[in-house]
Parts: C-alpha cells; sequence; structure tokens
C-alpha cells in the first residue's frame, strides 16, 4: 500500500525572491583549487567585491565552502538600489556568444542589465573589532551577517 504524503511542509523554505550580497573580505593566497573555483563561479576576484544572488540551496553550499573568506546576508532593495545607483556598471555588450551555446551572467535592475559584480571601497570605521580573521558573531568580520550587510555596504560605498 502507498500511502501518499499530505504534509504541505517542505524541507526548503521558498526564498526565491530573497536576495543575498556577498562581500569578498580577504585575499585568496594559497588557497585550493576547489575554493579558488568557487570564487570563479560567484564572479569574486578581487577583495571588496559585492555581488548580489538570488538565495537558493546550491549557492548557499557555495558560501559554506568559502565562509572564511567571505560575509553575506540578506540585502533590501534600498541598499540594492544605492548600489547600482553609485557603483552599477551598465552591460553594453551582447548576453550571448555567437553561435547561442553560452549565455553570459547579467545582474538585472529595472529592465537594464549590469555586470554582476560592484567593486567597492573598505569600509569606513573597519570590518570589525577583531578584524577579518574571525567570525562576524565573535566580533569579526567573516561568515553571515543577516541583516547587518546592509550597513557594511553602505559603510563601502
Amino acid at each position: 500500500m502507498v500511502t501518499k504524503n499530505t504534509n504541505t511542509h517542505s524541507a526548503v523554505p521558498d526564498v526565491s525572491s530573497a536576495q543575498l550580497a556577498v562581500v569578498l573580505v580577504r585575499g585568496f593566497a594559497k588557497i585550493p583549487y576547489f575554493i579558488e573555483e568557487t570564487f570563479d563561479r560567484l564572479h569574486l576576484h578581487r577583495k571588496n567585491i559585492c555581488v548580489i544572488i538570488n538565495d537558493t540551496p546550491a549557492l548557499h553550499g557555495m558560501l559554506l565552502k568559502i565562509e572564511d573568506y567571505i560575509t553575506w546576508g540578506e540585502v533590501s532593495p534600498e541598499t540594492v538600489a544605492q548600489l547600482v545607483a553609485k557603483r552599477g556598471i551598465v552591460k553594453n555588450e551582447r548576453l550571448t556568444d555567437s553561435k547561442k551555446k553560452y549565455s553570459y551572467r547579467a545582474f538585472e535592475y529595472q529592465s537594464k542589465k549590469y555586470f554582476p559584480y560592484f567593486y567597492l571601497n573598505p569600509p569606513r570605521k573597519g570590518f570589525g573589532r577583531k578584524g577579518i580573521k574571525v567570525a562576524f558573531a565573535a566580533g569579526g568580520a567573516l561568515g553571515y551577517r543577516g541583516e547587518n550587510i546592509n550597513d557594511l555596504i553602505m559603510r563601502m560605498l
């Protein structure tokens, strides 16, 4: 006898509309190749770069893999608007290759295409009282910071 599962709760919550801001805090000298590949996939190729990504379970795994080098959290729409206005670079290039086999990633905001990364300054008043080698929960700069990422991005603009 096969019973039908009537449980309406899923293991992964629906967070398709939520967006995360990821900022590279530390440099990546002498790191393993699989961590460097994760940086390439997220377009984090220099310190103080911010990328805005959609909140998906696959990206959570990537963030947990490189959490010793980045800080991230849920970004507000107001912060995204200021980030795009001050640091957004409009992407005037084509979005696919000539044979339509590969599509280039772009960040879309108000029907305009932007490069998926934003170059930022180092933050005013620093990252945290314990520096860039300690987790945010312990007073440092690394790892998940939730809504506090908005304050950090505003200090970096």
